[in-house]
């Protein structure tokens, strides 16, 4: 088996709306339900083939001078949309999610 490299495996971090509210949990009073989640969660686009254990392996290798210890990650395939460019039907390209909570007082904010 070879060892892939961890930057193959971790494309980069998906920065949207939904995905900054995951990450600002961490630090949010707003209702008690809210209140409980105290580990952060980052999303990342990674490598369709990835299986967890690599994305999780990955990600400590590439921030380990922050010394993070990831405690599960959650994965979502998104497939391709159709749409239409000029009349001509195309899709979107399809990738695969990686939902990373960390450890309480881990953060990657200062990347």
């Amino acid at each position: 088996m070879t060892a892939k490299n961890p930057y193959q495996i971790i494309k980069h971090q998906h920065v949207t709306e939904k995905a900054q509210v995951l990450a600002e949990l961490k630090s949010a009073e707003s209702n008690p339900s809210v209140r409980r989640c105290t580990a952060p969660k980052y999303v990342f686009i990674v490598d369709v083939n990835a299986n967890k254990r690599e994305i999780a392996l990955a990600l400590e290798e590439i921030y380990k001078d922050k010394g993070i210890k990831v405690v599960s990650v959650n994965t979502i395939n998104v497939k391709p949309k159709t749409r239409r460019v000029r009349g001509r039907r195309g899709k979107t390209a399809a990738f695969k999610k990686a939902v990373v909570t960390l450890e309480e007082n881990d953060s990657l904010d200062n990347v």
